[in-house]
């Protein structure tokens, strides 16, 4: 036997031993569940690699090619060589691309521990192979079916022979022989092409429907004479009654021996639709980011004395959510995006209170201190790692109850993924280049097309839907613009100018080449020839990914970068209005916020756009004095803040309604009206519309109602008055709008897509305490008493224990013990003793990577290591 086959791993638990610890990192960090906890030993680790749990979610990280590869071996003998996987992928003919991109997505599903062994004994791991293997219940994706062996393995020895002399075989003494001849009389491609050569036409018709898949066909208990033909030759076998199905070997003659019929060994470009300015792309994601925190304040201050009631089962009712659409001037959709992102950056929430309502958080205070950018970059950061889904709002659930905006049921674990993917496919455009959005979503399929694959109660997948409305949301919220990634939106990601170098951005550079895969996937790009002997290494078989998420440190760093180069875009906010004849204030800009504040009370906003346009009335004036201020106070105000002159009829407007205001009083009786002129009472007695007020007088200048106080005032104003309210003392009470917000609250934590991938920190810990524990457990020992079963503690007495120790000491070599800590958790270790006395051992413990000191009553036993 030569060396390369004696050193040959005969399990995964061998060939995982020989990685080295970079190798196992990379295996650690693409499947994160196969770290929690952490194994004990390598054995532990192999076998929860080959879980099913954890081999799907394995596959559904692999792309396109890499998973056709996966296929391909499931299909072939176990073990398979690189020539027989290669046959299988690039067909008869060759195929230079396929031969090129096979070796790196070998490579990854030997990275991923899909597949382990040598390049002439590669095999696939057992439920891998059981869950893309062909059989009846679950079709192969390759459109293959069971092989003759499998399809023969409850046929009759007689009639096993009588197909191997129709197929113009010599018979055999056993089925067998007579099966292994068959198999090779359909591999073996010219006596194959002779056999055809003679099959009818209407024979090669049903062959040639059967080829791709899928393999079974029905036939009547009297097939017609070309079915008998197929039959008789066993180019179709029985299955079950009235069940037939092609072979895998000759399916693989029909075509060719490729196992797809179309392998993709590279992902689909991402084509771009239009190209544009980069200025003029950066300009106009700088408008929308503009009117993003524009919308965004509207909708909190509309909140900000009590937004609307909590559904029972939590969320906004769809009557609110309408109201909201309405306020904003937008559709329900959108307003459900603004609703769920001011929720997701933890600027709303639910006050808590017995009549529960959404209110605005004191984070909103907080971050309407920030400057325009930096509560952008705030609102974008929120929205990026965000799992909850607007696009959901108005679906149903698996129990077909109505999805509602900030309701349960939102989360989608697989959101963040997609959103930054699409981004990043974005960022490997030129700048300025708008992409095509099927080729989007063509090469996100590509990506992941078993995740893709899985529905979540729609027409399109998931992965679909969330790519789609990742580019509609970006283009609100100002990441694109005309669909071209912005410059603020490249810094957000941490991704350099295109180009490759590091500049305005001002974010971290993760590497210069294409994007060409998922996160833990190959890319598949133009390759290098690679022959089944090359050595890859493992942190090289793939070009990685141009952006990768950003950790939680560099976050803030690419924040404040986009905020850089998003505020000189933003228009600087104004300190005055053009005041005109019409009683409206146009505001030519965003003003400052004081003043924008108070413009807000006095007049009522008319237009929105490039200019507001406000729009004075009695009522607004009025609003303005009850808040407290004078008639002289409102024309200062204007005075100070117009370009124009304050015009005469609004000068008379704010005059009349001031000269009106508080003339009449109304305090708590439960209700009254006072006022000095007695006329004007009975002017409101003698009107039809106080009818429902029920006023009676108590004195010639009071009037008294059961209405409440509030009830009154409401309807003497509707009735063209202008009332002041009072308090009991007789003074006029100032009403300002109260704020109300919600106890502290954090913004909503994001859904993990299962475990979170482990950091350098632990992953360096982890393998430490594998690599320790395998060596306690495939360590050589000495006989210890009666055999010990595998996993069993070594039992000695504390006698035994003792003198061994203190030989060990004495000797400087390692021994084996059993160990119980205070928790009751048994476990076993390789110590090297160094110091016992007052009952404890003190010893450089193998496993831990550390000098450790342990009570010698908690060691279950000792055992010395074998001297090989």
């Amino acid at each position: 036997m030569s060396p390369e086959a004696h050193s040959a791993p005969r399990s995964l638990a061998e060939a995982l031993r020989a990685r080295d610890d970079t190798s196992l990192a990379a295996l650690l960090r693409s499947r994160p569940d196969l770290i929690t906890p952490v194994p004990t030993d390598l054995t532990q680790l192999a076998t929860r690699a080959g879980t099913r749990a954890s081999v799907l979610r394995a596959l559904e990280r692999l792309d396109r090619f890499a998973l056709q590869t996966a296929e391909a071996l499931a299909v072939a003998p176990d073990p398979a060589s690189y020539g027989t996987l290669l046959g299988l992928m690039a067909g008869d003919g060759g195929d230079e691309t396929v031969a090129g991109a096979l070796p790196r997505a070998l490579a990854t599903l030997r990275e991923q521990a899909l597949v382990w062994g040598g390049d002439d004994r590669l095999r696939l791991v057992r439920t891998a192979r059981e869950l893309l293997a062909p059989s009846p219940q679950h079709p192969s994706p390759t459109g293959l079916g069971p092989t003759v062996q499998e399809a023969t393995s409850g046929m009759s020895p007689g009639r096993i022979q009588e197909i191997v002399t129709a197929a113009g075989l010599p018979s055999t003494h056993d089925s067998v022989s007579a099966v292994t001849a068959l198999s090779g009389l359909f591999t073996h491609r010219k006596k194959m092409a002779k056999l055809l050569a003679g099959a009818p036409e209407a024979a090669r018709e049903v062959l040639t429907r059967l080829v791709w898949g899928p393999p079974y066909g029905q036939v009547t208990a009297e097939p017609a004479a070309h079915l008998r033909w197929l039959l008789d030759r066993g180019l179709l076998l029985p299955t079950a009654p009235g069940t037939v199905v092609l072979p895998r070997e000759v399916a693989l003659h029909l075509r060719e021996g490729r196992a797809h019929r179309a392998p993709e060994p590279l992902p689909p470009a991402v084509a771009p639709a239009a190209t544009h300015s980069p200025q003029v792309v950066d300009a106009t994601a700088a408008g929308q980011a503009y009117t993003a925190l524009a919308t965004v304040e509207e909708l909190l201050k509309d909140w900000d004395e009590g937004g609307p009631a909590v559904l029972r089962a939590g969320g906004l009712s769809v009557r609110d959510l309408k109201r909201t659409a309405v306020a904003l001037d937008v559709s329900e959709p959108v307003a459900a995006f603004w609703t769920e992102l001011a929720y997701a950056a933890g600027l709303i929430a639910s006050d808590g209170e017995a009549d529960e309502r959404y209110a605005a958080t004191p984070a909103y205070d907080e971050w309407l201190e920030l400057s325009p950018a930096e509560r952008w970059a705030r609102l974008a950061q929120a929205w990026l790692p965000a799992t909850r889904t607007p696009g959901l709002v108005g679906g149903r659930d698996a129990k077909d109850r109505t999805l509602s905006a900030l309701g349960p049921g939102l989360d989608r674990s697989a959101a963040p993924e997609v959103r930054h993917r699409v981004l990043a496919l974005l960022a490997g455009l030129p700048r300025g280049a708008a992409p095509d959005a099927e080729s989007v979503l063509a090469r996100l399929r590509w990506e992941c097309p078993l995740r893709g694959a899985q529905r979540d109660s729609g027409e399109d997948d998931l992965r679909t839907r969330l790519a789609r409305w990742t580019l509609s949301e970006a283009e609100l919220l100002g990441v694109t613009g005309r669909g071209a990634l912005s410059a603020q939106g490249r810094a957000l990601l941490g991704a350099p100018p295109a180009g490759g170098t590091a500049g305005r951005s001002g974010g971290t550079a993760r590497t210069a080449e294409p994007a060409a895969g998922p996160p833990g996937g190959p890319a598949a790009g133009p390759a290098e020839p690679a022959g089944p002997g090359d050595k890859l290494p493992v942190h090289h078989h793939r070009v990685p990914d141009r952006l990768a998420p950003l950790p939680a440190a560099e976050q803030a760093l690419a924040g404040a970068a986009a905020a850089r180069l998003l505020a000189p875009l933003l228009p600087e906010p104004l300190d005055h209005v053009l005041l005109q004849a019409d009683l409206t204030a146009v505001a030519p800009g965003p003003l400052r916020r004081p003043l924008a504040d108070m413009l807000g009370v006095l007049a009522d906003v008319e237009s929105k756009g490039g200019a507001t346009v406000y729009r004075f009335t009695p009522a607004s004036v009025r609003r303005a004095l009850d808040a407290g201020r004078t008639a002289a106070d409102l024309h200062a105000f204007l005075a100070e803040h117009s370009r124009t002159p304050v015009p005469q009829p609004l000068a008379y407007l704010i005059d009349d309604v001031a000269r009106r205001h508080g003339h009449l009083r109304v305090g708590a009786a439960s209700a009254y009206v006072r006022c000095d002129d007695d006329a004007l009472l009975n002017e409101i007695l003698a009107d039809k519309r106080a009818a429902a007020l029920r006023l009676r007088r108590l004195a010639p200048t009071v009037l008294a109602t059961q209405s409440d106080p509030a009830a009154l005032l409401e309807g003497l104003r509707a009735m063209g008055y202008a009332p002041a309210a009072e308090s009991a003392e007789g003074d006029v009470l100032i009403t300002r709008a109260h704020a109300h917000r919600t106890p502290p609250r954090t913004a909503p934590e994001p859904v993990p897509d299962g475990p979170p991938p482990p950091d350098g920190t632990l992953l360096t810990a982890a393998i430490r305490a594998i690599r320790a524990g395998d060596l306690a457990a495939t360590a050589p020992r000495k006989p210890v008493g009666e055999h010990l079963a595998s996993g069993e503690l070594p039992r000695t007495s504390a006698a035994d224990t003792l003198a061994t120790m203190q030989a060990a000491v004495l000797t400087g070599d390692s021994v084996w013990i059993g160990y119980v800590n205070a928790d009751g958790a048994a476990s076993q270790r390789v110590i090297a003793p160094v110091r016992v006395e007052g009952g404890f051992v003190t010893a450089y413990d193998h496993t831990a990577d550390e000098v450790r000191t342990y009570p010698l009553h908690r060691i279950t036993g000792v055992a010395e290591l074998a001297d090989d």
